[in-house]
């Protein structure tokens, strides 16, 4: 039986008029965020310019094209095909369509419809204003396609068709994936708990977190100090509920501890609040650090993830440690309803032949025999990392970022089958006026070059067709482009390469690696989507190896400050790096069993940021309390007593981590989805592996060494 409590009761000031300000203020904060939710998708961005390197060559091109071509429009590609060869009513109906571009598109001009040589299909390149949505813009174009003759396939591809595509895949991001990842929540809260009010508690805290972290997001992004994209977004909203729920975990599971202790719930969610108040600092921490060393990628996409993605880790730890403690400090008892914890009900035991639970038996398995424990659970996680020889992350065509029906997709293979590859999307050569023959030949003796024009905006086609000498070809003097003179600026021209390969592939990057190499020394920089594409994906591979190893070193840091130890965080950041290791590997035969062998570059760098600072929150949870019930008992006995204490919270908090980012699946994009396989496995995989027998069979063969330099003496424990 627990000794009765004093008389003397917490000041009413603490007991309810504070909770209830709390739970005011956050719920005034949920109203407004919660209108923000319909602001996000304003501020959000799709538009690739915004996310290029900043200081790779193909940005320095990309920010002069629109003054050489007099426009910064979106390039929409219409394509027919027919079998057989196309019909004269064929060219003639899709002259008719775009005939007057500016019906069908406020602002939209096209040019002159392109036969291919072999008759079966045909091409035009309609230029969408900048200012105009891309999503409108081909549905409209495709809305005119359903005109055409019957017995053609017709398609709109080009940036603007994939851009569309992106559109599309990223709409279901603050609906339908916001409902499946709150669904999977609850279920699993529900199991957990077998109470019918605490989840919708839990949950109310996360969706609070969730609010406040668009609130201010949206905020910044109007003001221009952060940039959210579709991909941002979908992470944003996963990882904050995640996040918010898992802190929420912790500080529930204490609390219930402490209403055995104590008659006033308001005492008992102040103590727990006292007791998770470090781990939950230093597990966010360590989220917020990692996540704000993304601020050193070159890489747009990369570096806008940071801020915006500390921000809702931030806003789950103040919800967790302010809105929840506050509500049931009013609620009470009530909240664990029907199964309520009853003041001085005995605590379970927790170690030793009678101590039941599972992490009770995992604990007598791991004390019996910590080194064959660890030495199994290594092999087993390094065999896993043989899977790292099929991950290929370095780079997927654009065609293959959204997964399923694309029309986009089935254009461009449309204009491979019939046309040069680059066709419609140019490489482009930005070069020195009195360098213009030295890169013209340049330019036409790389192989993978299929034609070479000057921009000029004296031209209906915005380019006249030049020779490997770099002047107008002798059968276009005559035609439209006779005293045509291409656009010159500050000294420069611009040239227009037509590739052989499409644009999006592999082949199309080394030739413009070859083009870099043959026109470089005459001062000139190569640019285009196919530039874009290489520089982004060389870019991210450089980001990989700048950000990962300082994480590391940012994250052992505040492990040695948080622990007092300099051996314990090397001990768990290498659990978690091999850890981390083995999801990436199992992973990557994931991706080879699903037909999606490719990876973008920063797929290994998100999920090593995701993976060692979450992966790593449940390796604090544990330890913290280790440490706590060491200074009581003794390190191996601290082990087994915060394994059997932690237990459950972290089990339950990985599930509900995997779970969240497992909803990621629903939205259509490959890099979400291998981030949402990685995520969930390596979490699944540190929260029922690493930290239920690793962790704890290194702590107990280490022994009292583990806290070097720091001595923890039993019985210093400080009164509560």
């Amino acid at each position: 039986m627990a000794p009765r409590e004093p008389v003397l009761r917490p000041p009413l000031l603490l007991r309810a008029l504070l909770p209830a300000l709390l739970v005011v203020l956050w719920i005034a904060v949920f109203g407004a965020g919660g209108a923000s939710f319909g602001r996000i998708g304003d501020v959000a961005t799709e538009d690739r310019a915004s996310f290029l390197p900043a200081s790779a060559e193909s940005t320095a091109v990309q920010d002069r094209i629109a003054e050489f071509t007099g426009s910064d429009a979106v390039p929409a590609i219409l394509v027919i095909e027919r079998d057989g060869g196309l019909e004269d009513a064929d060219l003639t109906a899709l002259e008719d369509l775009v005939g007057d571009a500016g019906d069908v598109v406020p602002g939209a001009t096209a040019s002159p419809v392109i036969p291919a040589e072999d008759g079966e299909a045909a091409q035009v390149v309609v230029s969408i204003p900048s200012g105009e949505d891309s999503g409108e813009a081909v549905e409209a174009l495709e809305a005119g396609l359903e005109d055409l003759p019957p017995g053609l396939g017709a398609w709109v591809s080009g940036p603007a068709g994939f851009t569309a595509d992106l559109q599309a895949a990223f709409a279901g991001i603050d609906g339908i994936l916001l409902v499946v990842a709150l669904a999977v929540v609850l279920l699993i809260l529900v199991i957990v708990y077998r109470s019918p009010l605490l989840p919708l508690l839990v949950l109310l805290s996360s969706m609070t977190a969730l609010c406040a972290a668009i609130l201010l997001n949206v905020s910044l992004a109007e003001a221009g100090l952060v940039t959210i994209n579709g991909q941002v977004q979908g992470i944003l909203f996963i990882l904050v509920i995640g996040a918010a729920t898992d802190y929420s975990l912790l500080f529930v599971t204490r609390f219930r501890e402490e209403l055995r202790d104590h008659a006033s719930a308001a005492r008992a969610s102040w103590r727990a609040l006292r007791g998770v108040l470090e781990p939950i600092l230093a597990s966010g921490g360590t989220v917020i650090v990692g996540l704000l060393c993304l601020l050193l990628s070159d890489l747009g996409s990369n570096a806008a993830l940071g801020p915006v993605a500390a921000i809702g880790i931030l806003c789950a730890m103040l919800t967790s440690l302010t809105f929840l403690p506050a509500l049931l400090a009013l609620v009470g008892r009530a909240a664990f309803w029907p199964r309520a914890p009853r003041h001085g009900s005995p605590h379970p035991q927790l170690i030793g032949a009678d101590a039941r639970g599972p992490f009770a038996r995992a604990g007598r398995l791991v004390a019996a025999a910590p080194r064959r424990v660890a030495a199994t659970v290594v092999a087993l996680l390094v065999i896993g990392c043989g899977g790292l020889t099929l991950l290929q992350a370095d780079g997927v065509p654009q065609s293959e970022f959204v997964l399923g029906a694309s029309q986009a997709r089935d254009g461009q293979q449309a204009l491979d089958r019939h046309f040069a590859g680059g066709s419609g999307s140019p490489t482009y050569v930005l070069a020195p006026a009195e360098s213009r023959a030295e890169v013209a030949q340049g330019i036409t003796a790389t192989d993978g070059v299929d034609a070479l024009a000057l921009v000029s905006q004296d031209t209906p086609s915005g380019s006249i067709p030049v020779g490997a000498d770099g002047e107008v070809t002798p059968e276009a003097t005559a035609g439209p482009f006779a005293g045509v003179e291409p656009t010159e600026i500050d000294g420069q021209l611009l040239f227009s390469v037509t590739l052989d390969a499409p644009s999006d592939s592999l082949a199309a990057e080394q030739v413009v690696t070859a083009l870099r190499d043959a026109v470089g020394p005459d001062g000139a920089q190569v640019g285009g989507s196919t530039a874009v594409d290489l520089d982004t994906n060389a870019t991210s591979a450089h980001d990989r190896a700048l950000i990962i190893p300082i994480v590391l070193v940012a994250i052992t840091l505040m492990l040695a400050l948080l622990l007092r130890s300099l051996i314990a965080p090397v001990v768990l950041l290498l659990t978690t790096v091999l850890s981390f290791g083995t999801a990436l590997g199992v992973s990557a035969v994931v991706f080879h069993l699903i037909g999606q062998e490719r990876s973008d570059p920063s797929v290994p760098l998100y999920a090593f940021v995701f993976l060692v600072a979450l992966g790593i929150d449940y390796n604090i949870f544990l330890m913290t309390r280790v440490r706590e019930e060491s200074l009581v008992h003794g390190t191996r006995e601290g082990t087994l007593r915060g394994l059997s204490l932690t237990g459950g919270v972290i089990t339950s908090a990985g599930v509900v981590l995997a779970a969240t980012f497992a909803a990621l699946l629903v939205i259509p994009i490959q890099f979400l989805l291998q981030l949402a396989i990685i995520v969930a496995l390596g979490v699944l995989m540190d929260a029922l592996v690493v930290r239920t027998f690793l962790v704890p069979a290194l702590a107990i063969l280490i022994g009292d060494r583990i806290w070097w330099p720091s001595r923890v003496p039993r019985g210093s424990r400080p009164s509560a």
